[in-house]
């Protein structure tokens, strides 16, 4: 993969193999209907579950936090790198797969079919302005960035279930809508670098 072999190149120290991409999924939002969810920010609860997640990625030692663009990325992004004391920073692109009209409300039952489609078809423009695979290639060469800007240590993305799911189904062979369905708000998933192995799912915080 892009990725994989972007990060590793001649002369690197053996310790590059043993560095980890973290992917967290955001905090719980507050859920504003008529209002696209790209704009939606965390609650209260959403913030409170931010420390948690906060004590988990501790053992992994990041070395800086990265977040999409997005308001409820952004401020677990920040509140957990207030805690563990690290930077934090954003990136373009890295932003959730991008959905149709803010009144086009869908009840839980229709959006789990229609984030089912984007996974089953991702090729067609199943739901939104863009593709799975669209959303997942994008999400994949901002991730790439990001790991070729910060070479040392450890590495926290904060980001979205969908592209989080299209890109380590990408990766592992795990099946996206399940891994979709078993990541909580917030939760994350470990891969290795450079080989993007799947190494540890945490589903809820």
């Amino acid at each position: 993969c892009v990725l994989g072999v972007s990060v590793l190149r001649p002369g690197y120290s053996s310790k590059i193999l043993m560095r980890k991409l973290i992917l967290v999924r955001h905090s719980l939002p507050k859920i504003v209907p008529g209002r696209r969810a790209a704009q939606w920010s965390l609650g209260e609860e959403g913030r409170l579950r931010c420390g948690p997640l906060a004590d988990r990625l501790r053992a992994y030692q990041p070395r800086v936090i990265v977040s999409s663009v997005e308001p409820k990325a952004v401020e677990t992004a920040e509140i957990v790198a207030e805690r563990l004391g690290k930077t934090f920073e954003t990136a373009a692109g890295l932003h959730e797969h991008i959905r149709g009209n803010p009144t086009e409300f869908l009840d839980r039952a229709d959006f789990e079919d229609a984030v089912a489609g984007i996974f089953d078809r991702p090729d067609e423009l199943v739901m939104g302005q863009e593709t799975g695979a669209q959303a997942r290639d994008r999400f994949a060469k901002a991730a790439e960035s990001v790991v070729e800007s910060h070479q040392d240590g450890n590495v926290v993305i904060v980001a979205h279930g969908t592209v989080i799911s299209l890109f380590v189904a990408e990766h592992t062979g795990v099946r996206p809508f399940e891994l979709w369905k078993r990541l909580g708000l917030p939760s994350f998933v470990v891969l290795s670098l450079p080989e993007l192995d799947l190494l540890t799912e945490v589903e809820s915080v």
